[in-house]
């Protein structure tokens, strides 16, 4: 397993082992001692998956009080995802980072409690599948702006976003909560 922070250090990609032969592959996405051995010691509660169609762009979702840590896959497709720093005292806050992570390259992408994350589909349609190291709480649950100028994510769009009417009414950073 390879582990490469990203240019925000505590966003992490994850690259697993791959067996491949005749067959097909094989990899395990989570093994709680190789994952310690690296450093990277979290305790999951819930397990999500979605199946969005192209030009779906979900988030920035983030939650205050019980913030979540995410192991985000994807299992079919191809999307860009992204995290954005909302810790205050963070060096990196306001700061953002995207990936690609696709059923071909097998990539994860941890991100860590305190983090705005969402997605965009590239491909025909994507299945994300990510661990959640909180459960989800709908009274904590916020979002923030995917389009924000000040945050200027570069999504790579080909056409105007699919959005939920959350996001279409999610504020803008002026409007928003952050944490400590």
């Amino acid at each position: 397993m390879k582990v490469t922070p990203t240019r925000i250090p505590d966003v992490l990609i994850i690259e697993p082992d791959v067996f491949t032969d005749e067959r097909g592959f094989f990899f395990e996405s989570w093994h709680k001692r190789r994952f310690i051995e690296h450093g990277l010691d979290w305790e999951f509660v819930q397990d999500n998956h979605s199946r969005s169609v192209r030009h779906t762009l979900r988030g920035l979702h983030y939650q205050l009080r019980r913030p979540q840590g995410k192991l985000v896959r994807v299992t079919a497709g191809e999307i860009f995802d992204v995290a954005v720093d909302l810790r205050r005292r963070s060096p990196t806050f306001l700061h953002w980072v995207g990936e690609i992570l696709s059923a071909e390259n097998t990539r994860m992408m941890w991100i860590p409690p305190g983090f705005a994350h969402g997605f965009y589909v590239v491909s025909e349609f994507a299945d994300c599948v990510y661990k959640c190291t909180e459960h989800y709480s709908p009274c904590d649950d916020r979002s923030l702006r995917w389009d924000d100028p000040e945050i200027g994510i570069e999504w790579p769009c080909t056409a105007p976003p699919i959005l939920s009417s959350k996001d279409r009414a999610a504020p803008g950073l002026a409007g928003a909560e952050f944490f400590d």
